[in-house]
Order: structure tokens, then C-alpha cells, then sequence
């Protein structure tokens, strides 16, 4: 009875998350980080060059963008026409902007990004537990298969197939899950590990690590009580996160949305600058992204950098 109990437990963990894990849409940025029609027309219309660079800054001096690409320039991806937010990748399998995009996963059928990313890491764990335990009950059985301790029925080669399959996928979800644990503790994705993120001052392998229990409550949140369900409670919009910078980049707007920050902008409102680790009011109990801190920093202007240039990143 204690088994079956247990079985079924991990196996409706597995199963739940699994499908969350599947079936959640990916999350693509918001309307701020699109071109407007005309800008578009602008991007089209004009060739390569200082009027392009124009259009560009105008668009992403009031957003909350810390990194670049490799040349300096804003990230910019010409298929979705919008400025990618920080850690937004476009994906071609989907053919689209994925916030904090980790991967594409083939087991899944779909973009491992801000939006199921926690469902992602549940699946790996609830799988590893799910083929443990099998491993674990059927080891008995499988050691009388070969002391010859078992009636010699087929069934004894299901045993012997079930005990192998459980134990490889066991190694392979065991390194799997080790490794993500591993980028979770270092508040990094896999695409982050091979191309570091680039920051105007220099590029930082660690530019959005704020400490190992911070990193960990990004993914899963502050309420504890919600860490082993699979249910969404991820801190933040996907579009901004606060960094382990010490200055506030010049290149960067004061406010959320520039001077007129109205209700265009009220259901995305953004860090005014970089955070250090203990400045980090994204991770504690005060809200960064509060109305009243908003109007706080409204009227201030925010300033572009001439020397930034597009550069299509795909």
C-alpha cells in the first residue's frame, strides 16, 4: 500500500508537470519593445547607416535594456521587428522572441523560457524521483532474475527491461537536473553559459547572479508553500531583471517608460537602473516595480547613446 501510494504521487507530479511544461505558451515581450509603424517603415525605407541608428535609439532609450551584442549594439531582431528585451533570444524553431529563453527542448516540443521554466526544472525533478523509485522497487526482482529466484514466465523479462530502462534514464535526468540546478544557483540559462551576456561597460558571466538564495526565489518565488507545485510563481514580467552592477548605465532612461509614463505603461513597469545585491528590491518584500516608485522617478528624461548601432541577432 505504501508503495502504490508513493507511486502514484510521483507519477501524477510527473505527469503534471510534464504537461504544464508543454502546454505553456512561451512568453513574448510586451508591446514596449516593438517598433512602432512608422519606425518600422523608417528601418525599411532607409539604408543601413545613421538614420537606422537613429530609429533605434529613439525606441530603446526609455527601456529597461542593459545588455548588447558583441559590437555594442542594441539587440534587435529584424524578424519580429522589436528591441529584445534582456536574456530574450529569438528562437527559430518557434519563429519567435522568447523571453529569458533557456532552450528549445525536442522532448517537450517547446521553448524552455521565463514562462515554464519552474515547470521545467518539476519535470526533470518528478521524472528522476519517478524512475528512482522504480529502479529502487523493482531491484529485488531483478536480482532473483539472475539467482534464477523467479518463475520462468515471460514476465521475468519485463522485469529485467523495466529495471534497465529505469536506471539509464535515472544517470541521464540525474546529470540533466544537476546541470539546471547548477545554472539556477548561478541565475544563468544555457545559452548564457555559451555567450555570456555583454553589458555596455564589459561582458559578465555573472552579470545577473544576486546570490545563491535570491537566484533561487527568481525561479520559484517567495511562497515556499508553492515551490513543488506546478503552478506559475516566478518573480518579475520576463522583460527586466535586476543585476550584480554596481553603476546605473548612462545609456539607460531614469524612469520605467520616459515622461509619459501613463497607462500605456501601468501594467509594465520596470527597475529604474541596475541593482547591486543588496540594493535588490526585486528579490525582497519592497516592490521595485510599484506605482509609487514609478512616479517617483517620472519627469526625469532618459538618455540615448549616439554611438549605439543595430546589429540583427537572431
Amino acid at each position: 500500500v505504501v508503495c502504490l501510494v508513493a507511486y502514484h504521487i510521483f507519477f501524477m507530479l510527473f505527469v503534471w508537470s510534464y504537461w504544464k511544461t508543454i502546454f505553456t505558451l512561451p512568453m513574448n515581450p510586451s508591446k514596449e519593445f516593438h517598433l512602432s509603424y512608422s519606425d518600422k517603415e523608417s528601418l525599411e525605407r532607409e539604408p543601413r547607416g545613421e538614420s537606422q541608428q537613429e530609429v533605434l535609439r529613439r525606441a530603446a532609450k526609455d527601456l529597461p535594456i542593459y545588455t548588447r551584442t558583441m559590437s555594442g549594439a542594441i539587440r534587435y531582431c529584424d524578424r519580429c521587428h522589436l528591441v529584445k528585451p534582456d536574456r530574450c533570444h529569438h528562437c527559430s524553431v518557434c519563429d519567435k522572441c522568447i523571453l529569458k529563453m533557456d532552450h528549445h527542448c525536442p522532448w517537450v516540443n517547446n521553448c524552455v523560457g521565463f514562462s515554464n521554466y519552474k515547470f521545467f526544472l518539476l519535470f526533470l525533478a518528478y521524472s528522476l524521483l519517478y524512475c528512482l523509485f522504480i529502479a529502487a522497487t523493482d531491484l529485488q526482482y531483478f536480482i532473483k532474475f539472475w539467482t534464477n529466484g523467479l518463475p520462468d514466465t515471460q514476465a521475468k523479462f519485463h522485469i529485467m527491461f523495466l529495471f534497465f530502462a529505469a536506471a539509464m534514464f535515472s544517470v541521464s535526468l540525474s546529470s540533466l537536473f544537476g546541470y539546471h540546478c547548477w545554472l539556477v544557483s548561478k541565475n544563468k540559462s544555457t545559452l548564457e553559459v555559451f555567450r555570456a551576456p555583454i553589458f555596455r561597460h564589459r561582458t559578465d558571466k555573472n552579470g545577473f547572479s544576486l546570490g545563491f538564495s535570491k537566484n533561487l526565489r527568481q525561479v520559484f518565488g517567495d511562497e515556499k508553500k508553492y515551490w513543488l507545485l506546478p503552478v506559475f510563481s516566478s518573480l518579475g514580467d520576463g522583460c527586466s531583471f535586476p543585476t550584480c552592477l554596481v553603476n546605473q548605465d548612462p545609456e539607460q532612461a531614469s524612469t520605467p517608460g520616459g515622461h509619459n509614463s501613463t497607462s500605456k505603461n501601468e501594467n509594465h513597469l520596470f527597475p529604474a537602473k541596475p541593482l547591486r545585491d543588496s540594493q535588490s528590491h526585486l528579490l525582497t518584500d519592497t516592490p521595485s516595480w510599484s506605482e509609487t516608485s514609478a512616479k517617483a522617478e517620472k519627469g526625469k528624461v532618459g538618455v540615448s547613446n549616439p554611438a549605439l548601432t543595430m546589429e540583427n541577432e537572431t
